[in-house]
């Protein structure tokens, strides 16, 4: 039998599937990075200097995990941490929300992405770039 999960095999049990990112209002996602989450904003950096940035956010390249997480394999970010995925919408963040769950992390991601937490009146540094 071939398993893509990180369990051993056993026989006559199937592999267990990775818990599904959940989609969290800003004010609860913010609750679980106070709890400790890893914040992690998968934002373009033209995103974030056209709409601000969350203060103590990790930037990832949302099409290079393995830059901050390290290969599925081998992860350098502890599997036990929590991530909390942030981008311009629920959209953006669900892929990588997904991919980091089928790794084996609990993730969510906030429900309205970035607009909605600023509005919520989470933490949010303003835009670098002016309008032109």
């Amino acid at each position: 039998m071939t398993s893509t999960a990180s369990t051993p095999d056993v026989p006559g049990t199937a592999a267990p599937e990775a818990a599904a990112p959940a989609l969290r209002p800003p004010v609860e996602a913010a609750a679980e990075v106070a709890r400790g989450a890893l914040l992690v904003d998968v934002r373009s950096a033209a995103g974030r200097a056209s709409h601000g940035e969350i203060p103590g956010s990790t930037l990832l390249d949302r099409t290079d995990l393995d830059a901050l997480f390290g290969p599925a394999h081998a992860p350098v970010i502890s599997i036990d941490t929590p991530v909390v995925v942030v981008c311009g919408s629920e959209n953006g963040s669900r892929p990588v929300a997904e991919a980091l769950a089928a790794r084996g992390y609990t993730v969510s991601h906030v429900d309205g992405g970035f607009p909605a937490w600023r509005d919520a009146g989470l933490p949010a540094e303003p835009p670098t770039d002016t309008p032109a």
